[in-house]
């Protein structure tokens, strides 16, 4: 996959922020890193990415909800990945596919964590339509 589509990476944690930056890039992605809501809320000003990949839980519970809500009212067309390990931490299972939850979600896809590559790689591609 060659682009130049531009991916914004908010991920509170370092390692993960790499290793999903370098898978993007990759795949030749021109990725924005931010490591946490706060230097996410400052890339969406700078920049307008093609897609976003943001962590549930970051600075607070909810950072990744309140991030991908701006994302949406900013930029309505960006789609959005949220990755979580909520489910393997409390059990409580995550769902963008009813229509109640996408109301209030506003990601189109939401990924448990450790995300495998090919995975995150397959849901980029049906966002993105390549």
């Amino acid at each position: 996959m060659s682009n130049s589509k531009k991916v914004l990476v908010v991920e509170d944690d370092p390692d993960c922020l790499d290793q999903v930056s370098l898978l993007l890039e990759r795949a030749g992605f021109e990725v924005i890193r931010a490591q946490g809501r706060a230097q996410g809320e400052e890339a969406l000003m700078r920049t307008r990415p093609d897609l976003a990949v943001l962590d549930l839980m970051m600075e607070e519970m909810d950072s990744g909800f309140v991030l991908c809500h701006e994302i949406k009212r900013l930029y309505p067309n960006t789609p959005v990945i949220v990755l979580t390990a909520v489910g393997s931490e409390t059990g409580m299972d995550f769902k963008t596919t009813a229509g109640d939850a996408q109301s209030w979600i506003k990601a189109e896809v939401m990924l448990d964590k450790p995300v495998r590559p090919e995975q995150l790689d397959a849901a980029i591609k049906k966002l993105l339509a390549e």
